[in-house]
């Protein structure tokens, strides 16, 4: 039986649900959270703010203090809100904090920018919506730590499928 901290990311570009699902999460599974913007580097928040898109020298840092944060995990674990939109993000984040379990929200573009569309008081502009698909890199079948949920069912049920599927991927034999 694995005692380590869970380590999770929820992961997917800006306006998917990532902090909503996040926090649901954490709080049914009683694990600390963070929101990865919380992590950014001033000078990173003021871009986004501006309407221009991270590169990824400024990802790099950010990177290393979301996966040094849950390096840092005690039991039960901790849970971040984070886009991960690469392969190699998510592998840097690896690196850093060991196993992690990746919870990717996966939706449509227009779906994501009418929730964009309709948040208030967020640093991201909508316009950057455009940026962050192109920068996705959808999780293969060969990384095997991701959970894929389609972003059309409420929290609740997308909870209960991350939930069965994490339990089948942490406890594989039950």
């Amino acid at each position: 039986m694995n005692h380590l901290p869970l380590r999770l990311i929820v992961m997917g570009v800006s306006g998917c649900g990532k902090s909503t699902m996040a926090a649901a999460l954490g709080e049914r599974l009683g694990l600390d959270m963070v929101d990865g913007d919380d992590l950014h580097l001033p000078e990173s928040v003021a871009k986004m703010r501006a309407g221009v898109a991270l590169q990824d020298e400024d990802r790099w840092p950010w990177l290393d203090r979301i996966g040094h944060y849950l390096a840092q995990a005690h039991a039960p674990g901790r849970v971040v809100a984070c886009s991960a939109l690469k392969r190699v993000y998510r592998d840097r984040i690896r690196e850093q904090a060991g196993e992690v379990c990746f919870v990717f929200l996966d939706g449509e573009f227009d779906l994501i920018q009418k929730r964009m569309h309709q948040r208030v008081g967020h640093y991201m502009q909508p316009g950057l919506l455009d940026s962050q698909f192109r920068t996705l890199e959808k999780p293969q079948a060969d990384e095997r730590d991701v959970v894929r949920l389609p972003i059309t069912e409420p929290v609740q049920d997308m909870v209960e499928q991350a939930l069965q599927a994490l339990n089948a991927r942490l406890h594989p034999a039950l």
